[in-house]
This record gives C-alpha cells, sequence and structure tokens, in this order.
C-alpha cells in the first residue's frame, strides 16, 4: 500500500487494490489516527440535542461549542410545540410501527402527514409518499421510475442520494447550472430514450446556491422531460411564505416531482415524494424501500405535522434567520473571506486547500466554534471549505464569536481571497 497521508483523502480508501476489506478498513483506521493526530476530527460526539449552542466531546475535552453544523434551520427540533406534539404522538399510538406499509404499519398519520405535506405545497390535487429518510425518498424514487430504457440528466452538485438511485439507469451530468450544457444533452438525448428526467437542487447543500428553476423548467418541457427538484435547504427559508425555491417562480404545481426531507428545516428525521397521484401510488407499491421497510414511528409524524403548521404560524422564525444569515455573511465579506455565491442559510467559506481547511476547522473548535470542514469527494479537491448552517437561534453574541475567530485565524493562516 502507497497511500501518502498527507495528501490523502476519504475517498482513496474506497478501493485499494490487492487489499482485501480488513486490509483495506485497517488502512483507513491507520489514517483516521493520522488525521485525529494533527487534530482533524469528525464524528465528535454530542451530548445535548441540536441547538445554536451544544455540548460536543472532542478528543478528551467535552464543553460547550457554538454550533453551525446543524440543518435545524429555525430551531424546531427544540420547539415546545413540536415536542409536545411528539409526546402526544407516543400517548395515542406508541413508541413505534413495528411493520411496513403495505402489511400493518399504515396509521392515520401517517396519512395526515402525507396530506399535509402536499397541502403546503399547494399540491392537494397530487399525493405525497413518506419515506424513513430523505435520502431514500430520493434514492428509492428514482431507482424505480427509471430503468435502462430511461435517462437521468443531473446537475453535477446535486446530493449523493440521487446519484445512488441512479444506478439502474442512464446518467448524464451537466456543469452546476450550466443551461446550454443542460440543452445540448436534452437535445441529443430527446429521441433515445423513454424516459428523460432532469434531477436538480433547489438550493444546494455546499456552495447555499440556487438553480435557475423556471429556465432549466422550459427547457425541460421544450425538449419533452420530466423535472424533478429536490428543495431540501429551501423549503423554510427561500420563497415569499417559506414553500422553498419554486414559490417564486410560480411553477409549485408545475413541476413533476417535488422531494425533499423532514430533516432539516422540520427538525425531524423522513423524506416525501410529492407528484401526480398515479406516480405516486406506482411508488408506494413498487419501491422495495417502501415494501420492505418499516414506517415512521408516531412521534416522528405528530412533530413533523407541526413544525409544517409553524411555517405559517410563526412566521417570525425565517425573518430572525435571515437577519443572522446577512449579519454573519456581511461579517466574513468584509474581512476577505470567499463565501462564494450562496443566497441561503448555508454559508461555506472556501479556503480550497483540504489539509488547511482541516487547520481552520481545528482553530475554530479551539476557539469554541463546532463547524463542519468539507473535503473531497464531497467537493471538488481543491475546493475545500468550512460550511457552516446558519439558524434561527443563534445569537448576534454567537455571531460576533465566530466572526472574531475567523478573523484571528485568517490573520494566522492567511486564508482571505488574494
Amino acid at each position: 500500500m502507497n497511500i501518502d497521508f498527507t495528501t490523502a483523502t476519504f475517498k482513496d480508501f474506497e478501493n485499494i487494490p490487492g487489499l482485501d476489506m480488513m486490509d483495506r478498513a485497517a488502512a483507513y483506521y491507520d489514517f483516521l489516527d493520522y488525521m485525529k493526530s494533527n487534530g482533524h476530527r469528525y464524528r465528535l460526539q454530542n451530548n445535548t440535542g441540536c441547538s445554536s449552542v451544544m455540548s460536543v466531546t472532542a478528543g478528551n475535552t467535552t464543553k460547550e461549542f457554538i454550533s453551525f453544523v446543524t440543518s435545524d434551520y429555525l430551531g424546531f427540533t427544540q420547539h415546545p410545540k413540536v415536542k409536545q406534539a411528539a409526546i402526544e404522538g407516543i400517548e395515542k399510538f406508541g413508541a413505534g410501527t413495528a411493520a411496513t406499509p403495505l402489511i400493518g404499519g399504515y396509521y392515520s398519520y401517517h396519512k395526515d402527514l402525507e396530506e399535509k405535506i402536499a397541502s403546503f405545497f399547494g399540491r392537494s390535487q397530487d399525493e405525497a409518499v413518506i419515506f424513513t429518510t430523505g435520502y431514500t425518498a430520493n434514492s428509492a424514487t428514482l431507482q424505480i421510475l427509471l430503468q435502462k430504457e430511461d435517462i437521468a440528466i443531473v446537475d453535477m452538485a446535486v446530493h449523493a442520494s440521487v446519484y445512488e438511485g441512479c444506478i439502474l439507469t442512464n446518467r448524464k451530468t451537466f456543469p452546476h447550472n450550466n443551461l446550454e450544457a443542460l440543452e445540448q444533452i436534452l437535445k441529443t438525448s430527446e429521441n433515445q430514450y423513454r424516459t428523460k428526467l432532469v434531477v436538480i437542487d433547489g438550493v444546494y447543500s455546499q456552495d447555499g446556491d440556487t438553480a435557475p428553476i423556471e429556465e432549466i423548467y422550459k427547457l425541460v418541457k421544450k425538449y419533452n422531460a420530466y423535472l424533478m427538484v429536490d428543495d431540501v435547504h429551501g423549503v423554510g427559508i427561500l420563497g415569499k411564505t417559506g414553500r422553498g425555491t419554486i414559490e417564486d417562480t410560480g411553477l409549485l404545481d408545475k413541476i413533476d416531482i417535488i422531494t425533499g426531507t423532514f430533516s432539516k428545516t422540520f427538525g425531524n428525521l423522513g423524506g416525501y415524494v410529492i407528484a401526480d397521484k398515479k406516480l405516486t401510488n406506482f411508488i408506494r407499491f413498487q419501491s422495495r424501500q417502501q415494501i420492505f421497510s418499516a414506517t415512521t414511528p408516531p412521534p416522528t409524524a405528530t412533530g413533523i405535522i407541526k413544525a409544517i403548521e409553524l411555517i405559517d404560524e410563526e412566521p417570525h422564525w425565517r425573518l430572525k434567520l435571515w437577519d443572522n444569515i446577512n449579519y454573519l455573511k456581511k461579517g466574513l465579506d468584509d474581512m476577505g473571506l470567499d463565501t462564494g455565491t450562496t443566497c441561503s442559510a448555508v454559508v461555506p467559506v472556501k479556503i480550497g486547500d483540504p489539509h488547511i481547511t482541516g487547520d481552520v476547522g481545528k482553530l475554530l473548535l479551539d476557539h469554541g466554534i463546532y463547524t463542519n470542514p468539507i473535503i473531497y469527494p464531497a467537493v471538488a479537491r481543491k475546493d475545500a471549505r468550512i460550511r457552516m448552517s446558519i439558524t434561527a437561534t443563534h445569537e448576534k453574541e454567537h455571531l460576533d464569536k465566530t466572526l472574531n475567530a475567523f478573523e484571528d485565524i485568517k490573520n494566522k493562516l492567511h486564508i482571505a481571497k488574494k
């Protein structure tokens, strides 16, 4: 084995010729030890629930950190009304379902949740399918809808769950938000495949920028294709009433498939697919993940239903979130740090070099700031960054402490834009 730990990334260990699974695991174990010895740590242990301040164990030390690692954008994981709804779900239905939806695991609260999320997007004439994770909502749906006669045309920056969902079909990627490249693929694919499905995100998870949905929709329809939009980082944050990136385009009732997760703005766990009733019924009865997976437990579903209602009942959380986003981003930009093209609650500080990025993450921990250093293969090799998720529960003093930490680290490691 000739892997240089000083330049290695996680992906280098996916497959090492000549090493069986135990040998590859042993090599990776040594790499993690090397990373830890340099203060580059992942999978830190959280000792309190999602919040803007969390007790975290890093190495041999446990203390409180200002946290930017969760996507609980509106703070609903800790909202008293969401907690109470979850408690009531347990009291009425118990802790779990103990069955799959086809053989006894479909309850009234599942139907309520399906109707609630479809109605939230103004799609009451359509239906929603609920999955136990947002990842599965994407991967399972694509696996059952697209086969070897079909093609998925995907923005290269879509979530990993989309790529997994395309393993049974043909796939072509186009450079991020590049409409010319997308049109060229649509044009050459028009008469070659049975189903042509374009898959994009509303807000992209690493850069925090948005897709030109209106222009993409026009291209999709011009070439007789379908459009699927995954807006997990836009819902509750963008749009006039928090319906996400699609809302302001006027296309909420026209997008062929809308997917998302309950694990971010809605502060819980699960995923959803919203589409024409014929399509959702096909997914329900054909998807292996629907047929053979136990369904969402009662407290999860009842808590999500309340969180969906809170988007309209308590809009001040979204306003507070945007105050925080604008304040932190301006502070980072003013000191010459590169926040890219973000226009959402995902705020990256782009650094480039993966090992310097790891050093920045370590120094931020030393300052009491808990963030996510993101390196290849999650982003391109030379596009490593510190990724932060801003929430409505961050206070100004949290943001000021974070900005002061970045100012100190900028001066030490010279990470400002050239």
